[in-house]
């Protein structure tokens, strides 16, 4: 069974291992198949669940809000997102003013099929729209009942000191952060966990096997295999081309097998269970297009690397590990983007 972690400096305990649909529900996966995922990750124990309102364009929220028809409510955490476009792509139909967000709660909720989510994320920073706008917008919707708890996604150091000081201030939950992180990118390391840390706030990371490259199934100078993301001209392909170029890359990651094999692992399950030795990591954010995937990483729950095999991992992937902490801030945009 997968292993719970307090999420930031509340009482709410959430799976250690989230099942996410942001690249496959509604878009590369039909929804026969999406729910047997979804339907793997609870039969393994897993309870949280994060979507987001973009995703598809709106169709993932759908798709998931069928698949956990029937499910006890509350015995679930569930969590979506508000910033990027959706709809037709009007001028409010994105970003973080209060119109977007209060229209925005109301259709994930619908589409979601429950009367609140868990946990409600700020998807960017929105840089047009000011900080007490968003906050005021996010504490109307919680003490409206219609979300738990608030977070964010992909917000610098000092975006993060600035939300929590406004939701301290409105009385709020403000507890999580959803980055980027891997064993290559580990950008949040230097600046974003020690602003969380300070403020009550913990991460549910993405991408933990950096979109399928730490599997070691893209192979230095094989085309990407049949059915893979590298192989899907869909957007799978162009998320994951920068990893793919870069022959080198893909060679340090091969060598991390001796280690995985050490500890009776997959290579999934190390980049996964990887992740989660940050103790500031509440859960990492597993996707799939197979049941079978659900079930083979929910074993890297509760697996502890020892230091020195962690040490070998940075040496095997030495001068690929990217660690700047100034790309987070260019995770988002400068100006909303319209359809």
């Amino acid at each position: 069974m997968i292993n719970y972690r307090y999420l930031g400096n509340s009482g709410l305990k959430i799976t250690e291992l989230t099942y996410g649909n942001w690249l496959t529900h509604g878009s590369q996966v039909e929804n026969e198949q999406a729910a047997a995922c979804v339907r793997a990750a609870l039969d393994v124990g897993i309870t949280s669940f994060d979507t987001a309102d973009v995703y598809a364009n709106t169709a993932a929220e759908t798709v998931l809000g069928e698949a956990l028809k029937g499910e006890r409510r509350e015995s679930l955490e569930i969590f979506t997102k508000v910033y990027w476009p959706t709809g037709p792509g009007g001028a409010n139909d994105t970003g973080l003013s209060r119109k977007h967000i209060m229209e925005s709660i109301d259709g994930s909720l619908s589409r979601l099929q429950t009367d609140y989510v868990d946990l409600y994320q700020a998807h960017r920073w929105d840089h047009e729209t000011p900080l007490e706008e968003t906050m005021l917008a996010f504490a109307d919707i919680v003490r409206q009942g219609k979300a738990l708890y608030i977070g964010v996604s992909e917000w610098t150091a000092d975006q993060i000191r600035q939300g929590a000081e406004l939701a301290k201030e409105l009385r709020i939950p403000f507890i999580s952060n959803q980055p980027q992180y891997s064993m290559l990118w580990r950008v949040i390391e230097d600046e974003v966990v020690p602003a969380s840390e300070e403020n009550g706030l913990s991460q549910i990371v993405w991408s933990p096997v950096a979109q399928g490259v730490l599997t070691g199934k893209y192979l230095p100078g094989a085309p990407a295999p049949a059915g893979s993301r590298g192989d899907d001209e869909k957007g799978g392909k162009r998320m994951i081309s920068r990893f793919l170029d870069d022959q080198d890359l893909l060679e340090r990651v091969q060598g991390l097998k001796p280690i995985a094999d050490e500890l009776d692992l997959t290579m999934a399950q190390l980049a996964i269970a990887w992740v989660l030795q940050n103790k500031n990591v509440a859960a990492a954010i597993i996707g799939a297009s197979r049941p079978e995937q659900v079930v083979d990483n929910a074993k890297a729950s509760g697996v502890e690397i020892p230091a020195e095999l962690m040490a070998r991992i940075d040496e095997v992937l030495g001068d690929k590990i990217v660690r700047d902490p100034a790309l987070t801030a260019e995770a988002s945009p400068a100006t909303r983007i319209e359809r």
